[in-house]
């Protein structure tokens, strides 16, 4: 198949898998080889093992990296460090967009950019919600409280319960004004972690004092 071919089959979705594809031929080699040869020709982009996007100037609708964050790894949702600069709880945003998922720890770098996976257990795979994108694609991100908890719980030998130091020094915790108490406490009692929900105590003693 040609790639003009190819193209017009496929420009209609924001992602596809090289397994969806295979229909397309009868043998699955030619279809990898194919690929390749588009990958280096800079004609498709791999975002991860298996799975592509059209080039920038191919592809009928922008991407960003949002949604891709969620496409790559499932199940997931966007938290952490991103989803705190996201929210403005921390000044700026990162690099690399964070998630967390209930799959083993995961990385990978493409030409959007890096993806981190962190594991959570399955029963605090909770606490997000669906946003769109600009180009009106849905992607799942933790609410600003679970964002916060899933933060601390994954850097949790960072803090220490009492120590309110470390949320502006280290972390330049901002805008804490937004997290609701109620709805902290609930989400780091779910970790089932009595050290978890003592720094967050802290961190709302903490949040009282900056009013």
């Amino acid at each position: 198949m040609k790639y003009l071919d190819f193209k017009k089959k496929v420009a209609e979705f924001p992602v596809f898998s090289s397994s969806v594809l295979t229909h397309l031929y009868e043998n699955p080699q030619v279809l990898r080889n194919q690929l390749s040869r588009w990958e280096k020709q800079n004609l498709v982009h791999k975002l991860k093992k298996g799975l592509y996007v059209l080039n920038e100037a191919d592809r009928k609708a922008s991407l960003s990296r949002t949604f891709i964050a969620n496409q790559i790894y499932s199940p997931s949702y966007i938290s952490t460090e991103y989803a705190l600069g996201f929210y403005r709880l921390i000044p700026e945003r990162t690099a690399d967009v964070t998630s967390v998922t209930t799959r083993k720890t995961y990385r990978v770098s493409n030409t959007f950019g890096t993806f981190v996976y962190q594991h959570i257990p399955e029963k605090v795979f909770a606490g997000f919600t669906i946003l769109q994108d600009e180009a009106k694609h849905p992607f799942l991100i933790a609410f600003p409280e679970k964002a916060m908890v899933d933060f601390i719980y994954l850097n949790l030998k960072r803090f220490t319960p009492g120590d309110s130091n470390v949320f502006e020094g280290s972390f330049r915790f901002q805008n804490l004004d937004m997290l609701k108490k109620k709805v902290l406490l609930d989400y780091a009692q779910l970790f089932g972690n009595r050290k978890l929900v003592l720094v967050i105590k802290t961190l709302l003693d903490f949040k009282e004092k900056q009013k």
